[in-house]
């Protein structure tokens, strides 16, 4: 799906500084359409949900995959 991938390089470059609907919001998605992405990328274990940060997400490293 092109939106994960979109959303995988926009969390990257965000860096914690807008929060995840927010973020969505900026690459063009509603609200739906980024907790559906966020529901299946924390299934695929490629983010993480942290809590520290505003964005309460993060990118997993790969090589702790």
């Amino acid at each position: 799906m092109e939106n994960k991938e979109r959303y995988i390089k926009a969390l990257i470059e965000n860096n914690g500084q807008l929060n995840e609907l927010d973020l969505g919001e900026r690459i063009q998605l509603d609200e739906d359409e980024t907790r559906e992405i966020i529901a299946q990328l924390l299934s695929e274990h490629r983010i993480r949900y942290e809590g520290k940060n505003v964005c309460k997400y993060s990118v997993v490293n790969k090589k702790r995959r």
